[in-house]
C-alpha cells in the first residue's frame, strides 16, 4: 500500500515507480486465486508438473465451480477486498484484465499454451458478476479525481507520505497488533493538503470484530461510510457524494471484510 518507503523512499522516487497489484498475467487470475486451494494444469498436457505450486490461494470452501450461494458470495467479498486495497494503495494499481468480471482460468495458473476458452475473456461474467464489475468501476473513479495542484507539482511518494499523518491501530485505536497471529488491522490517514481523512478497516478473521473509531480532529465532522465489502450491492461502495454517516465511536467488520471511511475536513 505504501510503496515500500523504508527501502526507495530515500531516493525521492515518484509515485508512478511504485506498482501495487495482487495478480499478474502469470499465476491465478483474481477470481481463481479465491476459488482453487491447488492448480488445475492438466490440460497444458505436462501431467500438472508446470506452473507455481505456492499460490497462496483459498477456495473458500469449495474446489473451482460451485453452485453454493455462500460460497459465492464470500469469493466475491474476497474478491472485492483485494481489489480495494490495490486501488487505495499510493503506488500505480495494475490490475489483470478480467479481474472486474472474475474472469476463470479454471485453476490454470500457467494457461499461455491455451488459445481457447482456458485463456479467453467470457463477456457474459460481466452480468453474472456485475456487482464486482460496478465496485471497480466506482474505486476507479474515485481514484482518478485527484488534487490538480499535486498532479502539477509531482509530488514523490516520500513527499507524500511525509505530508500525511499515518496512525496505526487494532480493535482499539493506537493499538495494532502486530504478531504472527493477528488477522486485522486499521490505518488512519490524515492528509491535509486534500482536506481529507481516510480510515481504512481490515478485518481478515474468521469472526466480526469491533474496531473503535479514532477522533476526527475538527469538531462538527462525522465519518461517512464509502466501503463495507461485507455488505450487498449497491451498499458495498456507494457514490462518495451519498455516502451515509458512521456511527462516531465504534463499527463492526464481519468476517474477512474491508471498511472505508471518510471525513471531509
Amino acid at each position: 500500500m505504501l510503496g515500500s518507503p523504508a527501502i526507495y523512499g530515500h531516493k525521492e522516487r515518484e509515485v508512478e515507480q511504485s506498482v501495487n497489484f495482487v495478480t499478474c498475467h502469470d499465476g491465478f487470475t483474481l477470481n481463481d486465486l479465491v476459488s482453487y486451494d491447488h492448480k488445475h494444469n492438466e490440460a497444458n498436457g505436462e501431467d500438472n508438473r508446470d506452473g507455481a505450486n505456492d499460490n497462496r490461494s483459498w477456495n473458500c470452501g469449495a474446489e473451482g465451480a460451485t453452485d453454493d450461494a455462500a460460497v459465492e458470495k464470500l469469493r466475491s467479498r474476497q474478491v472485492k477486498n483485494f481489489l480495494t486495497i490495490t486501488m487505495l494503495s499510493a503506488g500505480i494499481p495494475m490490475m489483470l484484465m478480467g479481474d472486474e468480471a472474475r474472469r476463470t482460468q479454471f485453476g490454470n495458473n500457467n494457461a499461455f499454451c491455451q488459445d481457447n476458452e482456458i485463456s479467453w475473456f467470457d463477456w457474459d461474467l460481466l452480468a453474472k458478476h456485475a456487482g464486482v464489475h460496478r465496485f471497480v468501476t466506482l474505486l476507479n473513479a474515485r481514484r482518478r479525481l485527484r488534487n490538480p495542484e499535486l498532479e502539477r507539482q509531482r509530488i514523490s511518494l516520500a513527499r507524500l507520505l511525509r505530508g500525511a499523518n499515518l496512525t496505526w491501530h487494532g480493535v482499539k485505536v493506537g493499538r495494532p497488533d502486530w504478531s504472527m497471529s493477528s488477522h486485522s488491522v486499521a490505518l488512519t490517514v490524515e492528509m491535509p493538503d486534500e482536506r481529507l481523512t481516510l480510515h481504512l478497516i481490515v478485518n481478515a478473521y474468521w469472526a466480526a470484530l469491533d474496531f473503535e473509531l479514532p477522533q476526527i480532529g475538527r469538531s462538527g465532522t462525522s465519518w461517512r461510510r464509502w466501503i463495507n465489502t461485507a455488505l450487498d450491492p449497491p451498499q458495498d461502495i456507494v457514490y462518495w457524494e451519498a455516502a451515509r454517516l458512521a456511527p462516531s465511536f465504534a463499527i463492526r467488520a464481519e468476517p474477512r471484510s474491508v471498511i472505508v471511511l471518510f471525513a471531509e475536513v
